[in-house]
Protein backbone atom coordinates (compact mmCIF):
# COMPACT_ATOMS: atom_id res chain seq x y z
CA UNK A 1 0.00 0.00 0.00
CA UNK A 2 1.44 3.37 -0.94
CA UNK A 3 1.96 6.11 1.62
CA UNK A 4 -0.49 8.39 -0.18
CA UNK A 5 -3.25 5.79 -0.09
CA UNK A 6 -2.59 5.22 3.62
CA UNK A 7 -2.97 8.92 4.28
CA UNK A 8 -6.22 8.96 2.33
CA UNK A 9 -7.48 5.94 4.25
CA UNK A 10 -7.02 7.78 7.56
CA UNK A 11 -8.10 11.23 6.43
CA UNK A 12 -11.16 11.22 8.71
CA UNK A 13 -9.00 10.36 11.71
CA UNK A 14 -6.52 13.13 10.87
CA UNK A 15 -9.37 15.59 10.43
CA UNK A 16 -10.71 14.47 13.79
CA UNK A 17 -7.33 15.20 15.38
CA UNK A 18 -7.24 18.68 13.89
CA UNK A 19 -10.76 19.40 15.14
CA UNK A 20 -10.03 17.93 18.59
CA UNK A 21 -6.82 19.92 19.03
CA UNK A 22 -8.50 23.13 17.95
CA UNK A 23 -11.42 22.55 20.34
CA UNK A 24 -8.99 21.87 23.19
CA UNK A 25 -7.09 25.07 22.39
CA UNK A 26 -10.33 27.07 22.30
CA UNK A 27 -11.45 25.56 25.63
CA UNK A 28 -8.13 26.43 27.28
CA UNK A 29 -8.28 29.95 25.81
CA UNK A 30 -11.73 30.55 27.30
CA UNK A 31 -10.62 29.28 30.71
CA UNK A 32 -12.68 26.11 31.01
CA UNK A 33 -11.52 23.90 33.89
CA UNK A 34 -8.76 21.54 32.76
CA UNK A 35 -10.34 18.55 34.51
CA UNK A 36 -13.47 19.00 32.40
CA UNK A 37 -11.37 19.28 29.24
CA UNK A 38 -9.43 16.09 30.05
CA UNK A 39 -12.57 14.13 30.93
CA UNK A 40 -14.43 15.26 27.81
CA UNK A 41 -11.44 14.53 25.58
CA UNK A 42 -11.05 11.09 27.14
CA UNK A 43 -14.70 10.19 26.57
CA UNK A 44 -14.70 11.49 22.99
CA UNK A 45 -11.50 9.65 22.09
CA UNK A 46 -12.86 6.37 23.43
CA UNK A 47 -15.95 6.50 21.24
CA UNK A 48 -14.36 7.96 18.09
CA UNK A 49 -11.10 5.97 18.19
CA UNK A 50 -9.22 9.14 17.33
CA UNK A 51 -5.96 7.70 18.70
CA UNK A 52 -5.93 5.21 15.84
CA UNK A 53 -5.27 8.05 13.41
CA UNK A 54 -2.25 9.40 15.24
CA UNK A 55 -0.83 5.93 15.84
CA UNK A 56 -1.28 5.11 12.14
CA UNK A 57 0.55 8.29 11.24
CA UNK A 58 3.43 7.38 13.52
CA UNK A 59 3.45 3.75 12.30
CA UNK A 60 3.88 4.91 8.70
CA UNK A 61 7.41 6.11 9.44
CA UNK A 62 9.68 3.42 7.95
CA UNK A 63 11.59 1.18 10.38
CA UNK A 64 11.18 3.29 13.52
CA UNK A 65 7.43 3.95 13.36
CA UNK A 66 6.29 0.47 14.43
CA UNK A 67 9.02 0.46 17.09
CA UNK A 68 7.72 3.75 18.51
CA UNK A 69 4.18 2.34 18.71
CA UNK A 70 5.43 -0.75 20.56
CA UNK A 71 7.50 1.33 22.96
CA UNK A 72 4.45 3.48 23.74
CA UNK A 73 1.96 0.63 24.15
CA UNK A 74 3.98 -1.77 26.36
CA UNK A 75 4.37 0.63 29.31
CA UNK A 76 0.59 0.92 29.56
CA UNK A 77 0.46 -2.69 30.75
CA UNK A 78 3.35 -2.07 33.15
CA UNK A 79 1.67 1.01 34.58
CA UNK A 80 -1.61 -0.86 35.12
CA UNK A 81 0.26 -3.69 36.81
CA UNK A 82 2.26 -1.32 39.02
CA UNK A 83 -0.87 0.56 40.08
CA UNK A 84 -2.56 -2.72 40.90
CA UNK A 85 0.39 -3.78 43.03
CA UNK A 86 0.45 -0.48 44.92
CA UNK A 87 -3.28 -0.56 45.57
CA UNK A 88 -2.99 -4.20 46.64
CA UNK A 89 -0.36 -3.33 49.21
CA UNK A 90 -2.50 -0.56 50.66
CA UNK A 91 -5.61 -2.76 50.68
CA UNK A 92 -3.82 -5.59 52.49
CA UNK A 93 -2.62 -3.15 55.14
CA UNK A 94 -6.16 -1.88 55.71
CA UNK A 95 -7.77 -5.35 55.72
CA UNK A 96 -9.69 -5.34 52.43
CA UNK A 97 -8.50 -8.75 51.24
CA UNK A 98 -11.81 -9.99 49.76
CA UNK A 99 -12.39 -6.77 47.85
CA UNK A 100 -8.76 -6.92 46.77
CA UNK A 101 -9.20 -10.34 45.25
CA UNK A 102 -12.25 -9.18 43.29
CA UNK A 103 -10.41 -6.09 42.06
CA UNK A 104 -7.38 -8.09 40.91
CA UNK A 105 -9.66 -10.47 38.99
CA UNK A 106 -11.36 -7.54 37.26
CA UNK A 107 -7.97 -6.01 36.37
CA UNK A 108 -6.76 -9.32 34.98
CA UNK A 109 -9.94 -9.68 32.93
CA UNK A 110 -9.47 -6.15 31.57
CA UNK A 111 -5.89 -6.86 30.49
CA UNK A 112 -6.85 -10.16 28.89
CA UNK A 113 -9.73 -8.43 27.08
CA UNK A 114 -7.37 -5.77 25.73
CA UNK A 115 -4.97 -8.43 24.47
CA UNK A 116 -7.73 -10.48 22.85
CA UNK A 117 -9.17 -7.35 21.24
CA UNK A 118 -5.75 -6.41 19.90
CA UNK A 119 -5.21 -9.87 18.43
CA UNK A 120 -8.71 -10.02 16.91
CA UNK A 121 -8.25 -6.54 15.49
CA UNK A 122 -5.22 -7.76 13.57
CA UNK A 123 -6.75 -11.06 12.51
CA UNK A 124 -10.11 -9.76 11.28
CA UNK A 125 -9.75 -7.04 8.63
CA UNK A 126 -12.37 -4.28 8.54
CA UNK A 127 -12.30 -3.84 4.78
Amino acid sequence: MKKVSRLLAYKKKFLGWIIALSLIAIAIFYGIDKKIIVFTTFIITIFTEIFVGISALIAMIPFIGPLIIKVISFPIFWILNALGTLVSGLAIKKGYTTKLAKGRIITLALLIGIIIGYIMGHLIPLK
